[in-house]
């Protein structure tokens, strides 16, 4: 790969991979260091891809096992979360607020698959390609996030 191609490649999908990495999660750091591992494996890899959809959907799903592979090692399983401030996005409603905040507490496998369906536009083959699912897989994970999404806001609009 060229280093043209390269940066062509990062300039497009570093964001994208970013945003995958942190609905996995949940902190900054760790999807950096993850968008930037994907990234590598990218530019090292010498594969020859079939097209600009194989490319995308390899490096979604090197970024989804990355993740994968950070929330299973035995550091993060022994260690807790400092007392941070939350890091929260800003938007124009409250509404929207808490619905990002919601989402974020999903558990992982939710968040990507939402994040990729309603933010990234997505269709249930190609984030069951990216994460390395069955489609109907995704659709279940799909199906339980929004039943969560409901109870949990339904709650909160109680709440408040």
């Amino acid at each position: 790969m060229t280093d043209q191609r390269f940066e062509e490649l990062v300039e497009a999908y570093a964001d994208t991979v970013f945003r995958l990495a942190y609905s996995y999660l949940k902190n900054r750091a760790d999807a950096e260091d993850v968008m930037q591992e994907a990234l590598l494996k990218l530019y090292v890899e010498p594969k020859d891809f079939e097209s600009a959809d194989h490319e995308k959907h390899w490096l979604f799903r090197v970024a989804a096992n990355e993740c994968r592979k950070l929330l299973r090692s035995p550091w993060r399983r022994r260690t807790g979360p400092l007392d941070e401030a939350e890091e929260a996005a800003a938007f124009d409603q409250p509404v929207q607020t808490e619905l990002f905040r919601q989402v974020m507490a999903l558990p992982p496998k939710y968040r990507a698959a939402i994040y990729l369906h309603y933010y990234e536009g997505y269709a249930v083959k190609e984030i069951a390609s990216a994460l390395g699912a069955k489609a109907s897989t995704v659709q279940t994970w799909l199906l339980r996030a929004r039943g969560q999404l409901k109870i949990k806001l339904k709650e909160a609009e109680a709440y408040d």
